[in-house]
């Protein structure tokens, strides 16, 4: 009987388990998603860092998957979304480039200094709310402020409606959830696809100040446009990659502060800085886990393992800070005073994030606003009972309960 590969947990239990299990049997391992797809998880640095660069790695299903080139992946199948999209994350060699020079126009430097203000702003609004709850009441506060805060601002950027960004999430919700069926699925491309026509045609008719104006005027230099399905798909991506990515990076880095109250202090007093928190945060508990999907565009040969061409690959990108090779017995410890924090969560060469120096002023604003205006911040059940995300690609929990002040402490500081 054919030994049938290991399923890739869809419930996202225990990511980090998983990872080390599939490490352990070689540099790339087989393993089944939702529907019976098979592809190759990679689980080590040193290969995930090899692919991130090698140009015999493509993420064009469109050009490098027999599978979805033969229609022998169903329109309906759950993870289509993440195949079926045409923007800088699914395409390969000049078309790549040509995305990537149009879309980093929007995200430069001075870009990022000025929204901060407006990152103040969100921030303190979404704290000042916060600060109506009853001392000691419970809070979800991936719901009242990690979630917002990068989702309204990028919201802000694309020039979308609060209506219609508070709907996207909810499309973005079910899209990032992998225990989801076939007819879920479909009901998502179709969403997501309806929302972005209407946002583009409204900013064709009406443009402004936004990223979504920019790309509908945007030419690359040899004068050569986006076609309509790359405007949509690649606005949709930096929906969804500017918020969900910090969304689930704020819970994670509140969720470790709480935990290791020493560790905390030392941020307070000014002898750690948040950009050392950021990157021990990002190195232990990368907001992206799996992410969908790269494909073979030669046979590739790992040494003890051969990916044949054509064949889909997963890079774990929250197995790279956790691996043994690169941090030791440690690799398992938050540590914000490690000497080495060494991660590849914002990706690696070509494909490093655009907004990478956003996504780390956003988070340095509103960790260090949250808690200086909340000092007496704790958690309100053990971090081992937070629920994880039902998902194998984003690494979060489904909720963040906690207690902004202890009960009575206004009444304490009124006496």
């Amino acid at each position: 009987m054919e030994k049938r590969c290991p399923v890739l947990d869809p419930t996202g239990r225990d990511i980090h388990a998983q990872a080390d299990e599939l490490r352990a049997q070689g540099s790339a391992v087989q393993v089944e998603l939702p529907g019976g797809v098979v592809v190759w998880s990679v689980n080590h640095h040193d290969v995930i860092k090899r692919m991130l660069v090698d140009p015999k790695v493509s993420k064009s299903a469109r050009n490098h998957w027999p599978a979805f080139q033969n229609g022998e992946i169903p329109p309906n199948w759950e993870l289509i979304s993440w195949v079926a999209m045409d923007n800088v994350s699914t395409v390969y060699g000049p078309d790549h480039r040509r995305l990537r020079r149009l879309i980093g126009k929007a995200f430069t430097p001075r870009r990022t200094e000025e929204i901060r203000p407006r990152v103040v702003e969100i921030t303190n609004l979404l704290l000042d709310n916060l600060a109506a709850v009853p001392p000691g009441e419970v809070v979800d506060l991936k719901a009242a402020f990690a979630y917002p805060l990068p989702g309204m601002l990028v919201a802000d950027l694309i020039g979308m409606s609060e209506e219609a960004r508070v709907a996207a999430a909810k499309v973005l919700d079910v899209m990032l959830d992998t225990t989801i069926t076939p007819e879920q699925a479909q009901q998502v491309l179709v969403g997501w696809r309806s929302a972005i026509a209407d946002l583009v045609a409204s900013k064709r008719a009406n443009p402004g100040p936004d990223i979504t104006s920019d790309l509908i005027a945007a030419r690359d230099e040899d004068g050569s446009r986006l076609t309509e399905q790359e405007l949509a798909d690649t606005i949709f991506a930096i929906l969804g990659a500017g918020s969900e990515t910090t969304i689930n990076f704020l819970d994670k880095s509140i969720t470790l502060l709480l935990s290791h109250p020493e560790q905390l202090e030392l941020v307070r007093s000014g002898q750690i800085s948040w950009s050392e928190v950021i990157d021990e945060v990002l190195r232990l508990e990368s907001p992206i886990a799996n992410l969908l999907m790269r494909y073979a565009v030669e046979d590739i040969d790992l040494g003890d393992v051969v990916i044949p061409k054509g064949d889909p690959i997963l890079l774990n990108y929250a197995a790279i800070g956790r691996d043994p090779a690169v941090h030791g017995e440690s690799r398992c410890e938050f540590d914000i005073t490690r000497e080495d924090k060494y991660h590849l969560s914002f990706g690696h060469g070509p494909h490093y994030c655009l907004g990478a120096s956003i996504a780390v002023m956003v988070s340095t604003v509103g960790l260090s606003t949250l808690f200086e205006r909340f000092p007496d911040l704790s958690l309100a059940v053990p971090a081992d009972e937070l629920q994880p995300l039902p998902t194998f690609i984003m690494n979060g929990h489904r909720s963040l309960p906690v207690r902004l002040t202890a009960a009575g402490a206004k009444a304490a500081d009124a006496a």
